[in-house]
C-alpha cells in the first residue's frame, strides 16, 4: 500500500477527493441525492464516533443499512462477505492498522474482482456525512465502519457515489467473490425468462432450502404487491425453514433483511400477524424472536407473489475454491482466456449472420467426465478513467463519464459450443451441425454462463455479439471438478526468430497468481526463498518433436507501481517431489535481468515433457497479482 504521508499527517486521497468530484458523475446530476449536495461533509470515523471499529465482535453490529444512497444491490452483495472468512479477507485484508493504533495513518485498502483479476484499491476514511453522521451505508452499530468504508472503495472503482445508485446484485456479487452469480426471474414472460436465464436454467430444479443454507440469496421487488416493500429495491433472505402447521399442513418460511434497516412487511407472518396462530407456540416463539431490525418473516407463497427476481452466488469454500451450485462439489480446476471482438476481422455476430465463422474460437478439452461451468463475461461498455490500471479504449473515454442504462452498459452476448476431433477438425462442416450446448439466447447481461456434465475429449467454443460489428473486449471462463484446459486458437502479435513460420494457429492458455508477503513472494534466485514462490505447470505433448511457444509473464500493477519481474523454467518429471528436484537442478530457461515492467516474454522451443514456471519478482516479500501465458505453435 502506497500513500502521501508527511510528517504524521493523515492520508488524504488526491484520486478521490472528499468534495463533489467524488460525490457525482456530473454538473447536472438527476438522482435524488444531489438535493443534499449542500448539506453533505465529509467527517473521518474519530469525528464521528468516539470508539470506531473496523468490524464488532457481536455479529448483529455488523449487519448492514442503507443510507441516501440508492445502492441496496450492492450491500445485499456485501452479506456474502459476512459468510464467508476467505472471502472477506480477501475483500478486506486483515492487519489493517485502525484508529487508536500508533500505525493508523487514515488509509485503507481493498481488492475487487475486475474483469478476471483482483485490483487493490487504496482509499482515505474521509466519509459522507449529514449532521455530523453517516449518510450513506452504515453498519447496525455506528461505531462500526467496514460497510461505509467498502462502499466508498466501490464508489472509487466506478468512479463516483452517483453511480452506484441502481445495479444488478449479480454483478456486485462477482465483484466481490470473483465467482459466478445466477439471476432467475420468478415471474417473467418467456422472452424476459430468456434474456434472465441465459443457461436455460430452472429455480424450480432446486431445493430451495440447500440454496438458502448453502449460498449468498437475495431477492428484489419491481413494484410491490402490497405496497410495503418499494420498487426496485433488493434484499438479502437470510434463512429457510419447514414446518408443520397444527392442522397438520406443511410450511415454509423464509426470514427476509431489509437493507434499509426496518421493518416494512405487512403479510400474516409479521411480527404481530395472525399467520402465527396456525404454529404451535413453541415453535412459533423462536422463530419470532430471532427476527432482527429489518427482518420479517414470509411463506414460500408469498415469497412468489411477492418477490419478482432471485440472484444466488456460487458457494464457495473455506479454502477457497468455488463450488457446484447443483451439486456442491468443488470446481477445483478452472482457466480464462482473455479475447476481443473486432470490427472487420472478429466481430461476427450471431448464427444468423454468414460471418459468424469469424468470431473468436476456443478449443476446451475435457479429460475426465464431470461438471463444467461455462462463462462468457464481457467488458463494460463503460467504467471510470479515475482507475490507470482498468482502462478503456480511447474513443470510449468520453462516453465513460456519464452513466449508462442496462442495456447500453452491455451488448448482447451468448456462445456455443461443438464437439469436435481436434485433428480432424473442419469449421465449415462442423458450424453446418447443431451445437451440442448454448446459451438460450444472446442476452443483455455482463456475464452468461452454461452448466453442463461434459464427455472427455475436445469441445469447440465460439463466443460472440448478436449483432455483427459491434466491438468489445471479453473473458472466457471454465470451472470443472476435474482436468480442463481452455485455449484461443490465434495467432499472438510477436516477433518470431527466422526459422518459425509466423502463418502457424497458436493455442494460448492463461494462469492466474498472486505473490503473498511471507507466503509466495519468494523473491529472485538469489534469495534462499526463491522456491516458495508460485510454480505453474506445463506440458509440451509428445509425437510432434520440437514445440515453438512464447511464455509471458504479466504483473497486475498500477502505472509506475510495478516491481522488477522475471522468471526460470525448469524440465521436471513426472511424479516428482518438486521441491526437491528443483533445488538440484538449474533452468532450461530464464527471462532474466528481472525488469520493472508490467509485461515480459520469450520465444523458445522445448522438447515434449514436463516443465514447470517459477515466476518471481526481484525482492522477497513484494506483493501483487500476475499471470502467466503459454502460446504453443500448433502444426497441422
Amino acid at each position: 500500500m502506497e500513500q502521501s504521508v508527511v510528517h504524521n499527517a493523515l492520508f488524504e486521497d488526491p484520486d478521490f477527493p472528499a468534495d463533489s468530484r467524488s460525490l457525482f458523475s456530473d454538473l447536472h446530476s438527476s438522482t435524488p441525492v444531489s438535493k443534499f449536495s449542500d448539506d453533505i461533509i465529509w467527517m473521518r470515523p474519530q469525528e464521528v464516533s468516539q470508539q470506531p471499529r473496523l468490524f464488532s465482535e457481536n455479529l448483529q453490529e455488523n449487519h448492514v443499512k442503507q443510507g441516501i444512497l440508492g445502492d441496496c444491490w450492492f450491500l445485499c452483495a456485501c452479506a456474502a462477505l459476512q459468510c464467508n472468512d476467505h472471502l472477506l479477507k480477501q475483500v478486506i485484508p486483515s492487519g489493517q492498522a485502525t484508529w487508536g493504533e500508533k500505525e493508523y495513518n487514515g488509509c485503507f485498502l481493498f481488492r475487487f474482482w475486475q474483469f478476471g483479476r483482483w485490483v487493490e484499491v487504496v482509499v482515505d476514511d474521509r466519509l459522507p456525512c449529514i449532521n455530523a453522521k453517516l449518510c450513506f451505508s452504515r453498519c447496525q452499530c455506528q461505531d462500526v465502519f467496514w460497510i461505509a468504508l467498502l462502499e466508498k472503495a466501490y464508489a472509487k472503482l466506478n468512479g463516483t457515489y452517483e453511480r452506484l445508485w441502481a445495479g444488478q446484485v449479480c454483478e456486485a456479487l462477482v465483484d466481490l467473490c470473483g465467482g459466478v452469480a445466477k439471476r432467475w426471474k420468478l415471474k417473467a414472460s418467456e422472452k424476459e425468462e430468456c434474456e434472465t436465464d441465459a443457461s436455460g436454467s430452472n429455480l424450480e430444479k432446486f431445493n430451495l432450502s440447500d440454496i438458502v443454507d448453502n449460498c449468498m440469496m437475495s431477492c428484489c421487488v419491481h413494484s410491490s404487491h402490497r405496497g410495503s416493500l418499494g420498487e426496485y429495491h433488493a434484499f438479502v433472505v437470510m434463512e429457510h425453514v419447514s414446518l408443520r402447521k397444527m392442522c397438520g399442513d406443511n410450511l415454509v418460511l423464509l426470514r427476509i433483511r431489509n437493507p434499509w434497516g426496518r421493518r416494512c412487511w405487512n403479510g400474516p407472518w409479521k411480527v404481530d400477524g395472525d399467520g402465527w396462530e396456525q404454529l404451535d407456540p413453541e415453535i412459533a416463539l423462536p422463530l419470532r424472536s430471532r427476527v432482527e431490525e429489518g427482518e420479517f418473516w414470509v411463506d414460500e407463497i408469498e415469497f412468489g407473489k411477492e418477490f419478482d427476481e432471485v440472484t444466488v452466488a456460487y458457494p464457495f469454500s473455506t479454502e477457497g475454491h468455488m463450488k457446484s451450485l447443483w451439486t456442491g462439489a468443488n470446481l477445483s480446476f478452472s482457466q480464462q482466456v482473455y479475447s476481443s471482438w473486432i470490427k472487420d476481422r472478429t466481430a461476427g455476430g450471431s448464427r444468423n449472420s454468414n460471418s459468424f465463422s469469424c468470431n473468436p474460437k476456443f478449443w476446451l478439452n475435457i479429460q475426465e467426465v464431470g461438471e463444467v461451468l461455462l462463462c462468457l463475461h464481457q467488458w463494460e461498455l463503460y467504467r471510470s478513467q479515475k482507475n490507470s490500471w482498468i482502462s478503456l479504449p480511447v474513443q470510449r473515454r468520453e462516453a465513460s463519464r456519464h452513466r449508462c442504462d442496462h442495456l447500453t452498459k452491455h451488448h448482447a452476448i451468448g456462445f456455443h459450443v461443438w464437439k469436435v476431433k481436434k485433428k480432424r477438425f473442419n469449421l465449415p462442416r462442423t458450424l453446418q451441425e447443431a451445437p451440442c450446448l448454448s446459451t438460450l439466447c444472446h442476452a443483455y447481461e455482463r456475464e452468461v454462463s452454461v452448466h453442463c456434465v461434459l464427455s472427455p475429449g475436445y469441445y469447440l467454443v465460439i463466443p460472440s455479439i448478436f449483432q455483427q460489428g459491434l466491438e468489445g473486449r471479453f473473458l472466457m471462463r471454465a470451472f470443472s471438478i476435474g482436468q480442463l484446459s481452455l485455449s484461443e486458437v490465434k495467432l499472438p502479435d510477436i516477433q518470431y526468430p527466422a526459422n518459425v513460420k509466423n502463418d502457424a494457429e497458436w493455442e494460448t492458455i492463461s494462469f492466474d497468481g498472486q505473490w503473498l508477503k511471507g507466503n509466495s513472494a519468494g523473491g529472485s534466485r538469489n534469495f534462499s526463498t526463491h522456491f516458495a514462490n508460485p510454480i505453474v505447470p506445463f506440458k509440451v505433448n509428445s509425437g510432434t518433436g520440437k514445440t515453438t511457444l512464447k511464455i509471458v509473464l504479466q504483473q497486475h500493477c498500477q502505472t509506475g507501481k510495478c516491481h522488477a519481474i522475471g522468471f526460470h523454467i525448469y524440465q521436471v518429471a513426472s511424479n516428482t517431489d518438486l521441491n526437491k528436484c528443483l533445488k538440484d537442478q538449474e533452468p532450461i530457461k530464464s527471462c532474466t535481468p528481472h525488469r520493472y515492467t508490467e509485461e515480459i516474454s520469450i520465444m523458445c522451443v522445448l522438447s515434449p515433457g514436463n516443465y514447470v514456471i517459477i515466476p518471481s519478482t526481484y525482492e522477497p516479500d513484494c506483493v501483487g497479482f500476475f499471470t502467466v501465458s503459454i502460446a504453443t505453435r500448433i502444426d497441422r
